[in-house]
């Protein structure tokens, strides 16, 4: 991900109205209840929702599904029910629904072995245990590749990424253990593209996309114009909350059987042993591309808190949408207050209590940047522009542009060769666009505010994602120091800081 990614934080939307399915049906959306008659306490919810944000920093949306209905949804501005959010390994669970998709339909075995589909990409003498590797290997995560290889794996080159994964050793046995591989993932993407003729994202698009009704689903893919697989994959909340739903329906939606009973059951049960802690959640085994959970549930989960959770005996799914650092604790929040919410029956209506959640529901947000919409050194350094040396960040230079009496402050950037604009909102989000090299442009809030008398604070958040970035930028005589800080990363968030000076 471009290291100038910028994310900037919440807005609530209540999710109304269907998506447009195949065979030109508009599905509705899932049907909404008060959470009461789905035997759920709304005061129970709302304790939730206080912990989590106490807790968890930070949500960017849920959606709790309770007997096929929507109990409780909620948006932290400026995140939206109508935005997509990046699934990154969540997109593991849509990838191995494609393996049994293309299984149910007799163009591939879970006991194939791997190099059967691609002849040309693997090493003219493949070791034995490469040439053992099943697709049923992949699934599981148990290729007998070790962790030290497949950190160097180069997604984001134009190396044939099926020749490098061929390319690396085998040390193991597949099968023996279990070795966490967005690789392999990688690999089960590639083989259905193969044996259909289709990317995952094509291929899936009338088979699950559009009967769940979850439409502009989009997929990164690799220099080969193979969706990764693995990561990649943004979709909505209500989307993840269908996709949990269908699994929890084993398979089944509006009386079609899309996806085989029996692939359902496969693919969330213990197919291989990942570790003994009966308290860690990442110790509880692994199915097709799924993780089991305490308390018998399973899930999909993504980096930085993205989740579907399926409780079958409860009856209930819960997505989420994040932006932490700490996914254990996310998760023992979700253990903590909602598995003690439900109740075998209805509960009694509680009109004040479910007032209280929905009030509660509709005003998320995150916090904008607080401090002043002035200083007095504003006026010195108003228009002028500062410049910096080579950065990872591609920060090339700034100005914060005079203000206007009654506008946002507006800050204007130089990023890898482009001029823009952004306008900080005080006390507020602002929304634009933010193009970090010629081939992307993010979607971003923006927030702003003097924190001192010398030192402008803009927080920018690419509200897709769950990134967020904080730029302090603090102005001693013609020369200015910035400080930039993500809030999480895949390389740590350890502040970076850019010294520049004003052009004269």
């Amino acid at each position: 991900m471009n290291p100038a990614r910028i994310l900037l934080a919440l807005s609530l939307l209540v999710s109304v109205g269907g998506r447009l399915c195949a065979a030109g049906e508009t599905p509705q959306a899932l049907p909404r209840a008060t959470p009461e008659e789905e035997g759920v306490s709304s005061a129970a919810l709302l304790a939730f929702v206080d912990e989590a944000e106490q807790k968890v920093d930070a949500l960017h949306s849920f959606m709790l599904v309770r007997h096929g209905h929507v109990v409780a949804e909620g948006w932290w501005s400026p995140y939206a029910a109508g935005e997509p959010h990046v699934l990154f390994s969540l997109s593991k669970s849509f990838t191995s629904t494609a393996v049994g998709l293309a299984v149910s339909e007799g163009k591939l075995s879970l006991s194939d072995p791997v190099t059967k589909f691609f002849p040309f990409e693997a090493p003219a003498d493949p070791s034995a245990n490469l040439k053992s590797m099943r697709v049923r290997d992949l699934l599981r995560m148990s290729t007998g590749q070790d962790k030290e290889n497949i950190d160097k794996f180069p997604f984001h080159g134009d190396q044939d990424l099926v020749k490098a994964f061929m390319a690396m050793p085998v040390p193991f046995k597949p099968g023996t253990h279990f070795v966490y591989n967005t690789e392999a993932t990688y690999m089960l993407s590639a083989i259905v593209q193969s044996v259909t003729g289709q990317t995952v994202l094509e291929y899936l698009r009338p088979r699950l996309f559009e009967p769940l009704g979850i439409s502009g689903p989009t997929w990164e893919s690799s220099a080969q114009g193979v969706s990764f697989g693995g990561f990649g994959l943004s979709v909505r909340t209500e989307d993840i909350a269908r996709f949990g739903q269908l699994y929890l329906q084993k398979g089944k939606w509006n009386g079609r059987q899309l996806v085989p009973a029996d692939w359902i059951d496969a693919a969330t049960s213990l197919q291989t042993s990942n570790g003994s802690d009966p308290a860690g959640d990442w110790d509880q085994g692994y199915g097709y591309q799924f993780w089991r959970c305490r308390h018998g549930f399973y899930r999909g989960d993504g980096a930085f808190g993205q989740l579907c959770i399926v409780m079958p005996e409860y009856d209930a799914v819960l997505a989420v949408t994040a932006g932490t650092g700490d996914m254990p604790g996310e998760l023992n929040v979700v253990w903590d207050k909602i598995i003690p919410v439900f109740s075998a029956s209805a509960l009694p209506a509680d009109p004040a209590s479910d007032r209280r959640l929905s009030d509660r529901l509709a005003g998320l947000r995150m916090a904008p940047q607080a401090g002043q919409a002035s200083s007095p050194i504003a006026s010195r350094i108003a228009g002028k522009r500062y410049e910096f040396p080579s950065n990872p960040i591609g920060i090339e230079a700034i100005v914060l542009e005079p203000a206007v009496a009654g506008s946002a402050q507006r800050i204007t950037m130089r990023i890898s060769g482009a001029e823009q604009s952004l306008e900080c909102g005080n006390g507020s989000w602002i929304k634009g666009n933010l193009k970090t090299d010629p081939r992307e442009t993010l979607a971003v809030a923006v927030s702003g505010a003097w924190t001192s008398d010398d030192t402008f604070t803009a927080v920018l958040c690419e509200y897709q994602t769950p990134f967020v970035l904080t730029e302090r930028i603090r102005f001693v005589g013609d020369e200015v120091d910035m400080e930039t800080h993500f809030n999480v990363g895949f390389s740590g968030n350890t502040p970076t800081h850019l010294a520049g000076k004003s052009k004269p």
